[in-house]
């Protein structure tokens, strides 16, 4: 069947990179981890931990930012 819904390519996803902060993607998302274990959010946005501090990785819990 041509043009059915499966012939189609899936759009993109958008991920945002930002300096000092957390990788933005557009959701939903499932995330692989090192230890080959997947975890997955519906939200239509996520943020990403990339300094690894966040207690809730891989998930950016706004611990890399300075306090005052």
């Amino acid at each position: 069947m041509p043009n059915s819904p499966s012939d189609r390519p899936a759009a993109p996803r958008r991920v945002t990179v930002q300096r000092k902060g957390p990788l933005l993607v557009e959701g939903p998302v499932e995330v692989e981890l090192e230890d080959g274990s997947v975890v997955s959010s519906d939200r239509f946005r996520v943020a990403l931990c990339t300094c690894r501090r966040s207690r809730r990785y891989p998930w950016c819990d706004t611990s890399h930012r300075d306090r005052a």
